[in-house]
């Protein structure tokens, strides 16, 4: 039985809604007859009580006339159990049986109480009670003028149910009084689980509780509250929201536990949650749904225990006698740019694990060779044969040995991956790390020699090891990168330029892999450069494409460019290159492409030509360092030729308006300019009255799958289109835009609820 059961089946009088006349009801009406008489005559009439007496249980027969014929609430089971426990706690209600000639037949019939009888019933049958046990009842006279019937449903109707605040509060008061929650649970025929949940109801704010007793408040959304214990913070998310749209119980948690971390987080996995808690760390958990393992409280703590961590696996790594150890929580996009990769061997098997992997090996063939001629595989030999295919790849997966002078020079990564693992990339070599040749040193080019390099002897080993600082970001967001609601004054004004670098970022990435699956374009763009290198009299500047080609580093980008679909795209085609490609050897590697055919040289032509593409807005430098403001015009006009080219589509590259990566980081007005474009004006005025967080989250629920894009994403080609279709009267009707855009199904009820007179008859007319 779970916990909304167990309220529901205390809770007798909420499911009788519309099939009975209240106590209040009855008692108005009794009150009504009752001063009609007093108007009619002063006498006061007596009332006369039905005695009460004590029958044997074997006098006593169940009556025909009980209205109750299905089963709810308690067990007969367990109500006998309680009989047992405390005994019988409310009397029988029984009238005598008389015989057809109207003697009493010494029989009583129970119209009121028959589940109690039936309990007493099963006692008896189990020999734990007597059968001529004394029974108090009380005996309705034989000759009354009310009907058994009315008797046994009066008894039904009239009974008020106890309130579950007043259930919740009893359980405490059980618990104070010295019961353990087991006793509690044995004693009321619930689970443990149940009666701990009560507590927790009961130890909410006092102010909540009085909200839920006067029916202010739902049960889902008291339960809700129980995820945080501090009263003061229960009270003030209730003074938010209690006149909000929005007040779902899911909503009230998130704001609970908007300053903690999930369990699952990565930070959490990393460290482990018993370290979080033998550190002092506290935990929020939810017991009326799953959490995840909770919530930590204290975000400081775990990430101080984070950087703690890390810099301590970095330490370990730095015995290997690395030159420096980067150490970050999060490495973006591009992080080992301008670096020399080291190429190291992987190291031999033990006799251990070369035992290990033939022993594995050996069953796996066995396995094959055994359900080679079955069309299917049973289920636990397909799981065995993963589990095999898992620990032989933990084997064949062998950590590579560099060259110890290499080392020397090189450093390392240390960061976590996205489960929370320890993720190490070894072996990269920045430029001033590189080794210069004796006749460098002999004619002053050497850095070190001129003075500005080091001066360090490579080989000095671990003393050579330079340990990066941590560098940790706040959720992966640039402090800067949040605009203040109250710059906000209505008006159109310009993106942050942060936001433009960031969008920019994530088309100048599209544009390589849109340019590395299209060589006769990146052949057309590198001619292009070339002739204009070379006929025209000065160098012009703000090509989107760096010939050299350089790859160009991403300087501002979202966190989440580097998990992108098109970042993995270039990825896998740039690992697929790098497989096939003799990179250790220049003579290898001029054979290797001198025999490549025309397709596969013009391919790699496009792959690599990609690294140069510079689609990204950078802030202009009016004193001649950087870019210009007009090499940016022409950067970023130059960008829109080739995404004209490619057909470039960033919706299909996988980018989209969220709160995160556009809406929470513009003003309102721009927030409704998204939704007027995308699903017309009348969604927008509905979002208008809205707060900037809500609206942001309202909008990304209203234009997710609408391909809508910032003006910075779109191809000017269409973005021509459309307006030579709207000057021409080709473009979309207005009202149908409208009706189209406050249909109920995109739109919640509280928005929907209040829908303007002309779209609602619209709708209706659809």
């Amino acid at each position: 039985m779970n916990f909304l059961t167990a309220v529901k089946n205390d809770r007798e009088r909420e499911r009788s809604v519309g099939l009975r006349v209240t106590g209040s009801e009855i008692g108005r009406v009794a009150s009504d007859a009752r001063r009609g008489e007093d108007l009619m005559t002063k006498a006061v009439q007596k009332i006369t009580l039905s005695p009460s007496r004590d029958i044997p249980f074997d006098k006593l027969v169940l009556s025909q006339s009980n209205v109750r014929r299905i089963k709810a609430g308690v067990s007969v089971e367990e109500l006998a159990e309680d009989i047992a426990r405390r005994g019988l706690l409310q009397s029988l209600s029984v009238r005598p049986v008389v015989a057809d000639d109207g003697t009493e037949t010494g029989k009583f019939e129970i119209p009121a109480g028959g589940r109690r009888f039936q309990a007493l019933s099963l006692l008896v049958k189990q020999k734990r009670l007597a059968k001529t046990t004394p029974i108090p009842c009380i005996v309705r006279d034989a000759a009354s003028d009310i009907l058994a019937e009315d008797d046994s449903l009066a008894e039904n109707m009239q009974r008020v149910a106890l309130h579950p605040l007043d259930q919740f509060r009893a359980f405490v008061s059980l618990r104070d009084k010295g019961q353990s929650d087991a006793e509690i649970a044995a004693a009321f025929f619930v689970t443990p689980q149940i009666v701990k949940q009560r507590l927790k109801l009961a130890s909410v704010a006092p102010a909540l509780l009085e909200v839920y007793a006067e029916d202010g408040m739902t049960l889902e959304q008291l339960m809700a509250f129980t995820v945080n214990p501090d009263h003061a913070r229960q009270v003030q998310v209730w003074d938010v929201i209690h006149s909000s749209w929005n007040k779902e119980p899911f909503q009230i948690r998130r704001m609970l536990t908007e300053t903690s971390v999930r369990a699952s987080d990565r930070r959490a996995a990393f460290v482990g949650v018993e370290a979080y808690e033998a550190a002092g760390g506290t935990m929020l958990h939810d017991l009326f749904q799953g959490d995840d393992g909770g919530w930590l409280e204290d975000p400081a703590l775990l990430d101080r225990l984070v950087t703690e961590k890390l810099q301590a696996e970095a330490e370990t790594v730095a015995v290997e006698g690395w030159k420096w150890i980067d150490v970050a929580l999060d490495l973006p996009y591009g992080y080992s740019h301008g670096l020399r990769s080291l190429s190291g061997d992987p190291a031999p098997m033990t006799d251990d694990e070369g035992a290990a992997h033939a022993k594995l090996l050996a069953e796996y063939r066995a396995l094959e060779e055994e359900y080679a001629g079955q069309d299917e595989i049973p289920d636990e030999v397909d799981t065995r044969l993963g589990v095999l295919e898992t620990e032989m790849e933990k084997i064949e997966t062998r950590p590579l040995i560099f060259d110890p002078l290499e080392i020397g020079r090189a450093g390392s990564f240390v960061t976590l991956d996205r489960y929370g693992a320890l993720a190490v990339y070894r072996g990269y070599v920045r430029p001033e790390d590189e080794p210069v040749e004796e006749t460098a040193v002999q004619d002053g080019t050497d850095p070190a020699a001129a003075g500005q390099g080091d001066g360090r002897d490579l080989t000095d080993g671990l003393g050579s090891a330079a340990h990066g600082g941590t560098v940790i970001t706040s959720g992966g967001q640039p402090i800067d990168g949040d605009l203040p609601e109250d710059e906000d004054d209505g008006a159109l004004k310009p993106l942050p330029e942060r936001l433009v670098m960031e969008l920019t970022a994530h088309r100048t990435l599209a544009l390589r892999e849109a340019i590395g699956r299209s060589p006769d374009v990146a052949l057309t763009l590198l001619l292009l450069k070339l002739v204009t290198d070379t006929f025209r009299t000065s160098s012009a500047s703000g090509s989107c494409l760096e010939a050299s080609v350089r790859p160009v580093y991403m300087s501002a980008q979202a966190p989440d460019l580097k998990d992108s679909v098109v970042a993995k795209l270039v990825d896998e085609r740039h690992a697929e290159w790098e497989a096939d490609l003799p990179l250790g050897d220049d003579a290898a590697l001029w054979a290797y492409l001198t025999v490549l055919d025309q397709s596969s040289r013009l391919a790699l032509l496009a792959h690599c030509l990609s690294f140069g593409v510079n689609a990204l807005h950078e802030k202009v430098n009016p004193y001649g360092a950087g870019i210009s403001a007009g090499g940016l015009t022409r950067r970023m006009a130059h960008s829109d030729f080739v995404a004209r080219a490619t057909d470039l589509d960033m919706v299909e590259a996988g980018w989209e308006p969220t709160v995160d990566t556009y809406l929470n980081r513009v003003p309102k007005a721009r927030i409704l300019e998204a939704v007027r474009e995308a699903k017309g004006e009348g969604t927008a005025q509905l979002l208008d009255h809205l707060k900037k967080g809500e609206m942001a989250s309202e909008a990304e629920r209203l234009l997710k799958g609408s391909g809508w894009l910032p003006e910075v994403l779109r191809r000017n080609d269409l973005v021509a289109l459309d307006d030579e279709d709207r000057a021409e009267g080709q473009g979309p009707d207005v009202d149908a835009e409208l009706a189209d855009s406050v249909s109920e199904a995109d739109l919640p009820a509280f928005l929907t609820d209040d829908l303007p007179a002309q779209g609602a008859s619209m709708l209706a007319a659809e």
